[in-house]
Formats: structure tokens, C-alpha cells, sequence
């Protein structure tokens, strides 16, 4: 049976890594032209022909939505030649939809890949989360402390003072209380309008983005793609789904959750070995965007494996045809 087939990580990552590259090449003529929905559906449509190529028996367990939702890549669709290893598929084909429609910074397609029933079936709720770099204490912040006290408990970690640390949050209105406190440590925040895999991504790469932390209540899904990236690049991460009503609490049922007020850690959400690839649609800290040149489309894809911990970033030169 295909469940059985050993899940190889290697020789799969090169394959994940060109179902991100051709989603984002798929979004690419929509990138600034203001409409959402056709740069989505490009870049799921892509995904999903590229996904149904490789030799896996994959299950979508984190995709756009319920299958009455999302007619394509929904939650529980088979993809794959069906020949392979069983594995579960975190994806999301197009990560700032927003973004990309209106060409802002750090907009990616997603996808994570690890062995069937390593990734945590989240329903298609709000998830509050907080996340860390690597190199710190486990449980040093946590879901269960005030904001203040996560800016003060790292500082304190880092050596220096609370001035020093920046935190990324969603900006919406349900956040206004937390901006407030963050702010009176002294701390910076850099608010982000969409795209909250990317802001906790942020805080593996400290150096290079200038982010200590993430906190903020996003799409639970998002939270267990972002989970996966931290298995491969270090950090942590710790969230809690939030119910607005009964619906999602039936949603969270079918999903097979019944203790609604756990807290995950990230070997929970993503509790097995997995790889991780992210290609840059529109510029952003991480990765570049899709560069355009007169025949050529070029990007560049984040290929991670958590197994060894290796970060590959490939650039992929892609002829176009003349559309004239």
C-alpha cells in the first residue's frame, strides 16, 4: 500500500520545491493588477497540476478551505500519482493575496510536506500565536503570558533592553490592545496588512529581517504552515485556536479536536520530519519576487528540510513566450 512506501525526504524536496516555483511563475502576470481572486486561482491551479505529477499518495490536510468551499486543493483532497509514500500537504498557493494584487512586500506561495498524519488537521479558524527565533530556552514566552511580559522575558534573554526588540502583528483592530502594551515597553513593532507564515518566518532569520518575535491572533491553517517552517529553521512557536461560534467548534469536531483550549507547541502541530518550500511572488525580506526580463521570468525558492536542518535557496530562469 502507498502508506507503507518510506517517506524520502530528499528526494522529494526537489520536487516540492518546483510545485512553489511553477505556483508563483502561474501568479506572476497578475502581480499589481488588483484582482485577488484570479491571482489565486492561477497559482492553486498550478499547484495542483504540479502536485499531481509527483509519486505520492498525498493527503491535503491545510489548503484553501472545505472541499464545499474550495474546488480545488480543499482539505482531504488526494493528490499525487498515488504510487508513492503517504504523506500529508500543509500548502497554501498563494500566501498575500492582498499583497499580490496590490504588489506589497512578502507575498509567497507555501507548501510543506512530511509523512502521513504528521501534521495537525487545524480547522479553518483563528489561531492567537506567539513565536520565537532559534538559540532561546524552550517555553522562554508563552500563549499564557501578557504581551509585556514576552517583550521583557526575551530582552532579558538577549541581554539588552525591551527598546531593542521588534515585534511583528497583524494590523486589525482585535490587536489594538496588544499594539498598545507592546508599545509601552518600549519595544518597535512592525505591522504587517496580510501574510502571517512569512512574519513568523521572520523570526528564525533575526538578523536579516530585524524581527524578534511574532504575536497576534491569525488563520489557524497559517499556523501550521508557519509551524513547519520553524521544524526546519529553528524556533518556536506556541498557538491556540479561538472560537467566534458554535460553527467553528463543529469545524474543530470534524477535524477530530475535542480539547478546545490546548495550547500547541510547534512538535505538535508539526510532530514528524517534514520539508518546506516558499517561492517569492512580490519582494520581501526573505526572498525576492518574480523578476521580469524580456523573455524571462526569474524567481527564487526557500527549500528546507528539517531531517538535517539544510536551507537551499534556488533561482529558477524561466523563458516566457512573446505575448504578442
Amino acid at each position: 500500500m502507498p502508506a507503507t512506501v518510506e517517506f524520502h525526504d530528499r528526494m522529494l524536496s526537489l520536487g516540492l520545491a518546483r510545485v512553489a516555483e511553477q505556483a508563483a511563475l502561474a501568479s506572476a502576470s497578475l502581480v499589481g493588477r488588483g484582482d485577488e481572486k484570479a491571482a489565486d486561482q492561477a497559482a492553486v491551479n498550478a499547484m495542483r497540476e504540479q502536485l499531481n505529477l509527483l509519486d505520492i499518495a498525498g493527503v491535503v490536510v491545510i489548503g484553501e478551505g472545505e472541499r464545499d468551499e474550495a474546488p480545488m486543493l480543499f482539505i482531504g483532497e488526494e493528490v499525487g500519482t498515488g504510487n508513492g509514500p503517504g504523506v500529508d500537504i500543509a500548502l497554501d498557493p498563494l500566501e498575500g493575496t492582498t499583497l499580490t494584487a496590490k504588489d506589497m512586500p512578502n507575498a509567497l506561495t507555501v507548501i510543506a510536506m512530511g509523512p502521513r498524519g504528521s501534521m495537525l488537521h487545524a480547522p479553518d479558524v483563528y489561531m492567537e500565536k506567539v513565536a520565537i527565533g532559534p538559540g532561546y530556552p524552550q517555553g522562554l514566552v508563552t500563549l499564557d503570558m501578557p504581551p509585556a511580559t514576552r517583550v521583557s522575558a526575551l530582552a532579558t534573554e538577549k541581554g539588552c533592553s525591551p527598546a531593542d526588540i521588534t515585534v511583528c502583528i497583524l494590523e486589525r483592530p482585535r490587536h489594538e490592545d496588544m499594539i498598545a502594551e507592546v508599545r509601552a515597553t518600549g519595544a518597535a513593532i512592525r505591522l504587517i496588512t496580510d501574510g502571517d507564515v512569512a512574519g513568523v518566518m521572520h523570526c528564525a532569520e533575526s538578523e536579516l529581517t530585524g524581527i524578534d518575535m511574532y504575536m497576534g491572533a491569525g488563520g489557524a491553517p497559517e499556523g501550521v504552515l508557519a509551524a513547519a517552517a520553524l521544524k526546519c529553521m529553528g524556533g518556536q512557536i506556541e498557538g491556540r485556536l479561538l472560537f467566534r461560534n458554535d460553527d467553528e467548534k463543529v469545524r474543530a469536531a470534524k477535524a477530530g479536536i475535542t480539547d478546545l483550549d490546548r495550547v500547541y507547541a510547534r512538535d505538535d502541530m508539526v510532530s514528524q520530519d517534514v520539508i518546506f518550500a516558499a517561492t517569492g511572488v512580490t519582494n520581501g525580506t526573505l526572498l525576492p519576487g518574480i523578476r521580469r526580463e524580456p523573455g524571462w521570468l526569474t524567481t527564487q525558492t526557500l527549500l528546507m528540510r528539517s531531517k538535517t536542518g539544510s536551507v537551499r535557496r534556488m533561482e529558477y530562469r524561466s523563458p516566457v513566450s512573446d505575448p504578442r
